[in-house]
């Protein structure tokens, strides 16, 4: 169709428009639509596509019609006036040689179509920033050094019986953290029915039961110590000592959490396998056959086919008969009793969290197990505390921070998230950051999601608190290094740290009196573990 047959027919469409609007200036909407829809269609000099776009104009000009109308209801001119300079300008200048209804019209399509593009180019911006601030939140993660998930974790060891994963060093993407850069974390899963093969380790260590029971056998100078574990068990397992385990339960796993204190290197220490063979490797093999052969006073060819038998690795899984004969309460001429049922032995050794033990903190809206110094003697070579805290599903804790005391704490179960103020970690210079920082702020929020195995540090001083999720209950279990004379401060509830400040320095420091100061601090009467935000103000804070 040629350029003069095109205006020819947009003048005919734009005449049909205006000639049945003014007809039916009074009449409703639709049926105005429908007559102009109708004449489109009974155009003897118009092909198809030429109604269906005469059809189109007619449509459009309804709903910019309605549009007008509906600005005029709300108090706005619809009409457009001359913007110079860009898209626009250049779309109005095209309706200059028009006039009357007509002209009003281009001036208005003029408009409409600036604001989709306005609306479009709005658009595309907004996803552009939503990308950036996307990469900007990516970024904030990769540079918070509290918090360590599954992606932190390396499989040291790992067979179809069993592994074990060990955390990155707490050092190494900040040096944020290095008042604990001599401790690693490790996790050890010990399938149904496993043996793990004799081993020891230059590290002191603190082992911790979460699921499942074992028993543990720990060779001293001058006798074996075996306890029977299970869950909330903890066991002080000094440098150097042989050991072995197994997993005494036929169908659930056994799980021990593991902090270690390195004595050869700081943040590295190392598992040495006395037994074994090919796999693991077994040290005495490292030795020199002269050497072997004197010391164990075995020809050559039996040591090479004795160390050659073992080779599916440090799981191992063991028969019925051979779990019930290290997990029997048998003592030998050298042996020790079993624990829990030798008395000396758990004063010693082992402890367990929950065992005929109130926890120091309760409510319905969670528990807190603790374990000091005074209760499991081995805690002092390490100045720590263990503590097990359940947070009812929808609850939370209790802000608090703590004086000396560096927390080390890994989800057991459940899901949640945690808040901690925290000295900037990654300083924005505008703006807030995605870590809660605004421009100039002296803190810094950081938070995270929790769920299984992740694990979180908070330092000494940092107020921090955590939520359960409403659907599961909170476990989390915690390692408090430089327990020694710390001090825990609550920050809410019956007992935070304002309740104890005078008159006076209430009211200078909030600027309030000191009655009001009392009723904001007083209003929560529960201790330590809340109603959290969800069931306090209905609000989803994940």
């Amino acid at each position: 169709m040629s350029a003069k047959s095109k205006l020819s027919t947009l003048i005919l469409i734009l005449s049909l428009v205006f000639l049945y609007a003014g007809c039916l200036a009074f009449a409703k909407q639709d049926p105005e639509l429908k007559q102009c829809t109708h004449q489109c269609r009974v155009q003897q000099q118009y092909d198809e596509k030429q109604k269906e776009e005469c059809v189109k104009t007619c449509e459009e000009y309804h709903r910019e019609k309605k549009d007008r109308e509906s600005l005029k209801e709300v108090g706005q001119d619809p009409d457009v006036e001359f913007h110079p300079g860009g898209e626009l300008s250049e779309c109005q200048s095209r309706c200059v040689g028009l006039a009357g209804e007509v002209r009003q019209l281009c001036l208005f399509r003029c408009q409409q179509k600036w604001r989709r593009d306005y609306a479009s180019r709005w658009e595309e911006e907004g996803k552009k920033q939503s990308k950036e601030d996307a990469e900007d939140e990516g970024e904030e993660e990769k540079h918070n050094p509290y918090v360590f998930e599954d992606k932190h974790f390396s499989t040291a060891i790992k067979t179809g019986k069993g592994r074990v994963d060990l955390l990155t060093k707490f050092t190494h993407d900040s040096d944020i953290l290095r008042g604990i850069e001599n401790y690693r974390l490790a996790l050890l899963v010990a399938s149904p029915k496993s043996f793990v093969v004799p081993n020891h380790f230059d590290a002191n260590a603190i082992f911790v039961v979460t699921q499942g029971r074992g028993t543990l056998t720990l060779i001293h100078e001058d006798k074996r110590e075996s306890f029977n574990i299970e869950t909330g068990d903890i066991i002080h397992v000094r440098a150097g000592t042989p050991l072995y385990l197994i997993n005494r339960d036929d169908n659930e796993k056994l799980f021990i959490v593991k902090l270690l204190q390195p004595i050869n290197q700081p943040d590295h220490y190392e598992v040495f396998y006395g037994a074994g063979g090919a796999k693991p490797e077994s040290f005495y093999e490292t030795f020199s056959t002269e050497i072997l052969e004197a010391a164990l006073k075995t020809s050559r060819d039996k040591l090479e086919r004795f160390f050659d038998k073992q080779g599916k690795g440090p799981f191992l899984e063991a028969s019925r008969e051979q779990i019930e004969a290290m997990s029997s309460h048998e003592e030998g001429s050298k042996g020790g009793g079993l624990w829990p049922f030798g008395s000396e032995s758990k004063s010693k050794s082992a402890f367990n969290l929950f065992r005929k033990r109130e926890p120091s903190h309760c409510n319905r809206y969670g528990q807190l197990f603790e374990v000091e110094e005074d209760e499991f003697k081995r805690l002092k070579d390490f100045d720590l505390r263990v503590s097990y805290a359940n947070i009812t599903k929808g609850c939370m804790s209790a802000p608090f921070y703590n004086s000396r005391a560096i927390k080390i704490a890994i989800v057991v179960k459940g899901e949640g998230y945690f808040e901690m103020v925290s000295p900037p970690v990654s300083p924005k210079s505008s703006q807030e950051d995605s870590g809660g920082r605004k421009s100039g702020s002296r803190y810094q929020k950081i938070s995270s999601r929790l769920r299984s195995d992740t694990v979180f540090v908070v330092p000494a001083g940092h107020p921090f608190v955590t939520v359960a999720s409403r659907n599961n209950n909170l476990e989390i279990l915690c390692f408090e290094v430089n327990i020694e004379n710390n001090v825990r401060y609550l920050l809410a509830g019956e007992g935070n740290y304002v309740q104890q400040f005078e008159k006076e320095a209430k009211e200078l420091a909030f600027k309030s009196k000191e009655e009001e100061v009392d009723r904001i601090f007083g209003n929560q009467d529960e201790e330590f573990f809340f109603p959290g935000p969800r069931q306090q103000r209905g609000r989803d804070y994940e």
